[in-house]
Formats: structure tokens, sequence, C-alpha cells
């Protein structure tokens, strides 16, 4: 549901209402907020062959009606997994999008210009199951069809076709978005994007995304086995591409060690690229607390209006995480969140202007906004008093350690920019490169006055790390491997 609403939410307004969703069909007919909220919005129930072992699982009526909605120039929204899961890798895709896409050609065969075309999306969370992570909505280019260029697709159709249509939306989907077969890969590729663009580098979550899968491609290439070769030529390409498969490989094993220091520490890898002086440290301890307790204090009226929300839904994803093993909940805890959430918010705003009828309009606009700033204001308190920590821990370190800190780091700095530039052809200079790539019409905020506002905006302001989250430490690591 959650997917859904990212994806509503990114589809231009004047476009939405040519959007059909589609959910699974145990979704309907419950007396509950998210039952009504799904069939509300006329979605479509889809009936999965896991939720009906009796085999009594029949989308006949349902794909019919998707038919005709994209004859009549409608776009229908489909997620091709079929399933909701929190795993580093894509899950195989269903053929069902293939299908329906053969479907309507057959139908339309005596239009050969007929046209019907796929936008596959990838949506790429940092750490979907924290409040206030970030997520990343990419729109493929789309892939068309046509009774005229597209005859193997037309009835009878071979099934190898349909999955061959599956696995390239696959591959397009798996171009945008973060797909591995282990977390381990994902960790490592976070830090060495981090080290190659370091903490204060200007630059927008698509850019970050995608240089963090260009790492993250690279490390799955070297760990992916090599094929047999007998002819010599092939054979020595076939032992250098070895030799730099295991550098890779040291790489990864290398930036995992140095990751378990900084989360053992609990700091960041720019606190080791800039080594701070003891007078220095002591002067931003006082300075960090200090702009932390400011904040906190004026966030007070705030957060007496959100406690009850951070109540309800922490109530009800403590008792969520008892149904199962936690890597087993996790896929479905930021739909608990935003329901529970949602219901909360819409009480206490409630509540709010019953209680002050006497001056209702003014209060029906002013808690919402004292809410909102509440939000921005405790947002900074806590990254401060996430510096502040930092800063104790960089204190208590000492030299001797902290200096083996920054040698390590100073050798995995040049391999990765090494691997990066060379190899992978990223930029020499992210740090100048990526605020002068890209412009205002791409989400850049651009001018002093134009800065200070985007601190107001609803939308969520641009952060220095876009791994951050609201949490006193830093979000790096994921669920045990099985």
């Amino acid at each position: 549901m959650t997917d859904a609403f990212i994806l509503v939410t990114a589809v231009p307004s004047k476009r939405r209402n040519l959007l059909q969703l589609t959910a699974k069909s145990t979704h309907f007919g419950r007396k509950t907020f998210t039952s009504w909220l799904i069939e509300s919005a006329g979605t479509v129930p889809i009936q999965r062959r896991m939720d009906f072992p009796d085999g009594r699982a029949d989308n006949t009526n349902v794909m019919l009606k998707l038919i005709e909605a994209l004859e009549y120039g409608d776009a229908i929204c489909l997620f091709p997994e079929g399933i909701s899961r929190y795993h580093p890798a894509i899950a195989p895709l269903k053929t069902g999008v293939a299908r329906l896409v053969s479907d309507v050609l057959s139908r339309n065969s005596h239009k050969p210009d007929f046209e019907v075309a796929v936008l596959t999306c990838s949506i790429t969370y940092m750490h979907r199951q924290h409040f206030r992570s970030d997520v990343l909505v990419t729109f493929n280019p789309p892939m068309k069809f046509t009774p005229k260029n597209n005859p193997e697709l037309l009835s009878p159709v071979e099934y190898a076709n349909i999955r061959a249509l599956t696995a390239q939306m696959h591959q397009q989907i798996s171009s945008g978005t973060l797909d591995a077969p282990s977390w381990r890969l994902i960790r490592n590729a976070k830090l060495a994007a981090r080290i190659y663009a370091p903490l204060g580098t200007t630059m927008r979550l698509g850019d970050y995304v995608r240089v963090v899968r260009t790492f993250l491609e690279a490390f799955k290439l070297a760990e992916q086995p090599g094929s047999e070769s007998t002819s010599d030529e092939k054979l020595a390409k076939r032992e250098g591409a070895s030799r730099a498969d295991t550098e890779m490989r040291r790489l990864g094993d290398d930036l995992k060690v140095y990751q378990d220091m900084l989360t053992c520490w609990g700091i960041k890898d720019d606190r080791v690229r800039a080594p701070l002086p003891a007078h220095i440290i002591i002067y931003r301890i006082f300075v960090r607390f200090g702009w932390a307790a400011f904040l906190f204090t004026i966030s007070i009226p705030g957060l007496l209006l959100w406690l009850p929300v951070f109540i309800a839904t922490s109530v009800a994803v403590s008792r969520f995480k008892r149904t199962g093993p936690v890597w087993d909940t996790w896929n479905k805890i930021a739909h608990y969140k935003l329901i529970y959430g949602l219901v909360s918010g819409v009480c206490v705003w409630g509540i709010s202007v019953l209680l002050t009828l006497s001056f209702a309009p003014i209060t029906a606009a002013l808690v919402p906004g004292l809410m909102w700033m509440a939000l921005r204001w405790i947002e900074d308190a806590i990254s401060a008093l996430r510096a502040f920590v930092a800063l104790l821990r960089l204190l208590r370190a000492g030299q001797s350690r902290f200096a083996q800190l920054h040698a390590m780091r100073t050798g995995l700095h040049k391999r990765v920019t090494e691997l990066a530039v060379h190899t992978l052809g990223l930029p020499p200079d992210p740090e100048r490169y990526f605020p002068e790539s890209g412009g205002e019409e791409k989400g850049r905020v651009k001018g002093r006055w134009a800065s200070r506002t985007a601190y107001f905006s609803v939308r969520r302001r641009r952060k220095r790390d876009w791994n951050e989250t609201l949490r006193l430490y830093d979000q790096v690591d994921y669920p045990e491997e099985e």
C-alpha cells in the first residue's frame, strides 16, 4: 500500500485520474481503514494463487476490465513481484503484465498501429522501516508494443516470448534501484559511495542512488563465477579479470571491516575524513549541545501534539512485530506506521479543533503548521544531538585509535577513488561535478533566499547525507542474512 501511495503522488496530478490501481484481493471486504481506503480509490482486486491454495483463483473478469481500460487509453498499475517483501534482491517477476500486453495486442490485431506501452517504475527506499527516511521513484523509458512491430506477442503466443518480455522488465526495473544478492554488498556500496562523494557533497537523491548502484554492480560482478574457457587468449583475459575480481572482493572485505569499526564507535566516515584537534572538538561539543537544547525547547508544544501519534504507531508496530520473525515483519512496518499515523494524526487535529470552537478556523491551520515546524525543529535537534554524541566518542577514542582508523580510511579512499574514476567512469571531482550538473528544473534550490524559504516547504528539504533518518544513530545495518 505504501508503494502505491508513493507511486500515485509521483504521478502528475493531471494524469492521476487516468490511473487504475490494483491490489491483492485479500485487502478487500474487511472492516478496516485499509480496506476502506483501497476500495474507495477504485482499486481492482487481483486474486493471487498463493492466497487460494485450492486453485479457486480466477481473474478472468478482472483482466477483461483491465484490458478495456487500456483500450480506452487509461493506465493501469500492476506490481509484477506479486508479493510484499524486505529483501536485497528483486523477487522473480510474475508473467501477468506480459500476458496482459499479449491479450491487448491480440484483441486489437486488426489495428496494426494500435499501441500499448509498459512504463516500469523503480522505487528505492533508503530505510523504509524508519521515520523520515528518503525514497526515490524512478520512471524508466517506456517499452512500446504494436501488433505490426510485435507479432510474436499475438495469440497464439509462445511462452518463451512472454518470459522474454518479463525478463526485459526485470532488467529495466533493476537498472533503476539497488538490487543485490545480499545486504552486505549494498552496505559496502553505500560506504564506497560516501567515501567517493563525502558528506557535504551537494547531490540529488537520484545521483546518490546511481553512484551507489555503480559501485554495487562492480561488487556483484566480482562475486560472479567465471565461465570456462579453453583458448590461450580467453584464458589470459580471464586471468586478468580474475585478479581484478580478487582485488574487488578484497576491497569489499576491507570496507566491511572499516564500517564495522565506525558502527562500533558510533561515528560517521566524515569524522574520520576531516580530523579535528581536541580544543575544536570540545568547542563544538558545547555548541551542538546548546543548539540541540534550544531546538528541543521550542519544539515542545508541537511534540505534545505529536505524542499521541508516536504512541499509537509505536504500540501498533510493537504488536505487529510479535506476529513473526523481525526480518519477515519489516516489510509491513511502513504500512502500519502510515495507517496508524494518519488516523491518529487526524484525531489529534479534530480534537484540537473541537476544544477551541470559538476560534476553530485559526486552530485548524495553526495545529498542522505547528506540528510540521516541530518536526523540522526536532529533526535538526536530533541531528545536532547525534553530532554531539559523535564528538564525545571522538574525544574518548584517543589519538592512537583515531590515527589507526584515519590511516585505514586514507588507504580505502585511494582505492575507491581509483576504482570510481579509472574503472567505473565516475567524475574525478564529485564535490564539484554534482552541484554543477542539473538545474532548478531537477529540484535544485539556487540562491540564498530560495535556500532559506525551502526550510518551510512541505516537501522534504535536502539532507547532507541521504542515508540519514530521524534517529540518534546512523542506520547502516540491515536484517541478518538467512
